[in-house]
């Protein structure tokens, strides 16, 4: 692998915000996920678990509820009354309604995904017909005492359910009045408490109402006569979530303690045709509150305050026992929220409303190999620029010579200018950006530091020159014809004559920059793009896919190279394509030519391609042999692939030059640590 000087950062503060809605849509097999600070993300289960897209963050807007509805539209609302459709193309939000109901609590798509509920503080429950350009406003229901703050259709879409402080109302939806209103018991572990809440209803197609309340309570009514059929207590503290498979033969629901219960509908006897709803299996995978689950064909998926999102498969439902069938915690946005100047050895950092900027640290020591060096000059913070307004950044970016700094929300672009004195730092802003530099979604300055490369949410992708105060427009490529899909991976050769451009989708568009041209596209991949990276000297272009496959394109040639053609006819080791974190992150070794070093969140990569590559019988993982070996057991033991698992979670690697490596980790004890206390459980024996 070679030696190196690595600086080992560990003053990243990120701490992920906690998740507070999740909804299925089994049509496309997809997962929208909302986070307390507003912030949406879209992951494909089909492709490996990849986030693919993402909506940042408002201040004003605190998610409440989140639903898929006919024609693979996204609705959310929340506590500032609005209700809100997201444009999966161009990656914004299509509109903003106002419901006129104060706060939303909860939110339904009906069955047949035309109608959409909502649920509000006022006590109302209002239906909205969903157009092909909007939705519209049908008619209020009979109005409730207190706030509405669970919904469920009946499968038929005839009736619907509500949850509410002590009780449950079931509506007719053609009339809107309440045909019953179903009164729950306040009693918690034998004492009264003032007020029980109905954090969840399911309205099952024979006319069950399955609730889950404040009390503990998982509890099963009949609709038809509004009275209670069974009762379990599974917790000591709130129920606060409920999903229903869609054959209702098994739900799942989430606690307060962190603990998601399984239920099943299981029969009677062996030979009987009776069945009864059954608590078969819990699972503690989160420390804290599960706000929100969701009920896939093949797994059981839930997210809460401890910010993972846990994908547990069902191993009876799972048909090959692959690593599909193993769990799987997502902790980490699968995009990049550090860049990195290596001339002036600076790491740019991104949070939700403001930027870091660090110098790293220097020693003057040596050791031997896995010695930890004392620094003779600490890590300087040199620059903490917040954002003015409401709204979460999308993308930042450093120039390599540290003299640029870009970032981009929602609605506005900024670009500053900074200068060095000494230990001094100053900050110009560059005013005056243009219109068309409203918002980006990725950010990328050339290799000398002379250009900005800007891809903006309709599909279009902007070159800028760098003065020394100011800039000038040179160019925007503009989307294919017909399409406005938005761009969210760039990357640029260090030559600076070609720019790559990744979609949302599995495309990938290589323009030429010296003629202001598309040159070319990557031939169409089943699975999005993880990252991307072009290469030095040879202008190969280097492609991760959320499959874990990498291709190795030749942009000069139009072709893939003949090293990219070998490993895809060999294949990949297995346990490679087994790892379930995407690579973020693509980069090369300025005097190895034949080196490519990549990384995901729990390993470190250097593809040797002057090497043999592994096979299924060899060791992936494959430890240094010992030195004491003779050179012909060495090479034989040597493959392509040489992996580090010392730094992890891991999320930015990068050379600064020939001999060192900057390592970025953030460990899940630090992010625990910074979140409120989970609810304290007693412990046989305390």
């Amino acid at each position: 692998m070679g030696e190196f000087t690595v600086h080992r950062v560990r003053f990243f503060n990120y701490v992920p915000s906690g998740i507070r809605c999740v909804a299925y849509n089994n049509q496309s097999n997809r997962l929208a996920v909302s986070r307390t600070d507003g912030t949406v993300e879209i992951y494909n289960l089909s492709a490996n678990y990849f986030q693919e897209k993402f909506f940042p963050g408002h201040e004003s807007r605190a998610t409440e509820a989140l639903c898929w509805a006919k024609g693979q539209r996204l609705f959310s609302a929340g506590l500032n009354g609005e209700i809100i459709e997201y444009d999966l193309q161009a990656l914004n939000i299509k509109y903003a309604m106002d419901a006129f109901g104060g706060p939303i609590w909860s939110m339904a798509a009906s069955p047949h995904g035309s109608q959409l509920l909502v649920g509000c503080e006022d006590g109302s429950v209002k239906l909205f017909q969903i157009t092909p350009d909007k939705i519209q406003f049908e008619r209020n229901f009979d109005r409730q005492k207190s706030r509405i703050l669970s919904l469920s259709w009946h499968p038929s879409g005839t009736h619907i359910a509500a949850g509410s402080i002590d009780y449950i109302s079931v509506f007719d939806v053609k009339s809107g009045s309440a045909i019953h209103k179903m009164l729950v018991d306040r009693q918690f572990m034998g004492v009264s408490k003032r007020k029980c809440i109905i954090w969840g209803v399911a309205f099952l197609s024979d006319g069950t109402v399955i609730s889950v309340d404040s009390a503990g309570k998982v509890q099963f009514w009949d609709s038809a006569t509004g009275t209670l059929v069974k009762n379990h207590l599974i917790a000591n503290a709130d129920v606060q979530s409920i999903a229903v498979s869609d054959q209702e033969d098994s739900f799942v629901v989430g606690t307060a303690e962190g603990t998601v219960f399984h239920f099943q509908l299981v029969s009677v006897t062996s030979n009987s045709s009776e069945k009864q709803w059954v608590r078969t299996k819990p699972f503690q995978h989160h420390t804290h509150d599960v706000r929100a689950v969701a009920h896939s064909p093949t797994a059981l998926i839930s997210g809460g305050t401890d910010t993972h999102l846990v994908i547990r498969p069902l191993m009876e439902k799972v048909e090959v026992k692959n690593y599909d069938a193993a769990l799987r915690k997502i902790t980490f946005p699968h995009r990049r929220l550090i860049s990195c100047s290596k001339k002036k050895q600076l790491l740019l950092f991104q949070f939700a409303h403001h930027l870091e900027l660090w110098r790293l640290g220097s020693t003057v020591a040596t050791g031997k190999n896995g010695d930890t060096l004392p620094l003779s000059k600490d890590a300087d913070h040199l620059l903490h620029l917040k954002t003015k307004g409401p709204e979460n950044i999308i993308c930042s970016c450093i120039s390599p010579c540290g003299s640029w700094i870009a970032y981009s929300t929602a609605s506005r672009f900024f670009l500053y200018r900074l200068n060095y004195e000494h230990d001094n730092i100053s900050l110009q802003r560059v005013s005056k950006m243009p219109a068309f530099l409203r918002s980006a979604l990725q950010i990328l300055f050339s290799e000398d530091s002379t250009k900005l490369f800007v891809a903006s949410n309709q599909g279009s992708l902007h070159i800028i020159r760098l003065l020394e105060g100011s800039f000038k427009h040179l160019h925007t490529f503009q989307p294919q014809s017909g399409t406005v899909e938005s761009m969210c991976l760039l990357a640029v050769s260090p030559d600076g004559n070609w720019l790559a451009a990744s979609g949302t989708s599995a495309g990938v568009h290589v323009y030429n920059i010296k003629h202001l041209k598309l040159h070319c596209t990557v031939p169409a991949y089943n699975f999005p793009v993880t990252a991307l990276a072009i290469a030095p000297n040879t202008n190969n272009l280097v492609i991760a896919h959320s499959d874990q496959q990498v291709f190795e394109y030749s942009i000069p040639g139009k072709q893939y190279t003949e090293w990219s053609r070998t490993i895809q006819k060999q294949g990949f080791h297995h346990l490679w394509l087994q790892r379930d974190t995407p690579i973020t992150h693509i980069s090369f070794h300025p005097k190895k030519p034949m080196h490519i070093l990549l990384h995901d969140a729990y390993m470190f990569c250097i593809i040797d391609k002057s090497l043999p590559l592994p096979n299924d019988k060899t060791l992936l993982y494959n430890p240094l042999p010992p030195t004491n070996e003779s050179d012909v057991i060495r090479r034989r033991t040597a493959h392509a692939f040489k992996i580090s698992k010392i730094y992890k979670p891991l999320l930015f690697m990068d050379l600064l030059d020939e001999r060192t490596l900057v390592a970025v980790e953030r460990p899940l004890d630090d992010i625990i640590a910074q979140l409120p206390p989970p609810i304290k459980k007693k412990k046989f024996g305390t």
